[in-house]
């Protein structure tokens, strides 16, 4: 949350679905609703990029909204084979994308799951 602009991020485990755990958000901006959506997400281009047979690692997915910015950022699998991401929503009128994306690789370096 010391991203400049960040309205909430979340934890999730896209294989089960399950969030791991959420901080901000709000009324207007149900952190839960919006990692298992985003979950959907997720799975759908991993599963596109496995019948276009790329092998290539997803790093992060940007979804750009007129009044925000939407983060997902892939984590690399942990030792028991589950699959993270950390989703981000940003306020756009505050936030520096390439700075939050700088960010999120820092807290994916420091972070043990």
């Amino acid at each position: 949350m010391a991203i400049d602009g960040a309205i909430g991020v979340a934890l999730v485990d896209y294989t089960s679905g399950l969030t791991l755990g959420v901080l901000g958000g709000g009324p207007t901006m149900d952190m839960n609703v919006a990692a298992a959506g985003n979950t959907d997400v997720v799975r759908a281009k991993v599963r596109t990029m496995e019948m276009l047979g790329l092998s290539d690692s997803i790093e992060d997915i940007l979804i750009t909204l007129d009044t925000q910015y939407h983060l997902i950022r892939l984590l690399k699998s942990s030792r028991s084979g589950d699959a993270f991401f950390l989703y981000l929503a940003l306020n756009k009128s505050r936030a520096n994308l390439g700075l939050a994306r700088h960010q999120l690789r820092k807290i994916e370096g420091d972070l043990e799951v």
